[in-house]
């Protein structure tokens, strides 16, 4: 079950944050003060983030017992919700490159959960 909430947690997280960015990137001025403005009015969204994001990582540890694991897979994870973010908002397709990176990455992964 700790899978589960892990998962869900980091999911939740690090779409928050990547799509905060993202929106900025598209749609708020390069200035400073509106820049400001955004990230002021974003805090409340960054502390769920990072709440989330947080306890991800804690029920991840409590269910693979391993802390390396924990922190490479929200890594991928990371990496899966900023193509899709990426997509949504730039319309950037991703390149052979993106989908080699990612296997290597999916590789690690499975490399360290061997015992």
């Amino acid at each position: 079950m700790f899978y589960i909430y892990s998962v869900g947690l980091l999911f939740g997280g690090l779409s928050i944050i990547n799509l905060v960015f993202s929106y900025q990137t598209k749609h708020i001025q390069h200035l400073f003060w509106p820049t400001l403005q955004f990230q002021l009015w974003m805090l409340p969204l960054f502390v769920i983030a990072n709440m989330c994001i947080g306890y991800g990582i804690r029920f991840g540890y409590k269910a693979t017992d391993q802390l390396g694991y924990t922190l490479i897979f929200s890594k991928c994870l990371e990496i899966l919700i900023s193509l899709g973010v990426a997509y949504l908002f730039l319309k950037e397709v991703p390149t052979w490159k993106n989908w080699a990176g990612i296997g290597i990455i999916a590789l690690g992964i499975f490399l360290v959960k061997q015992k």
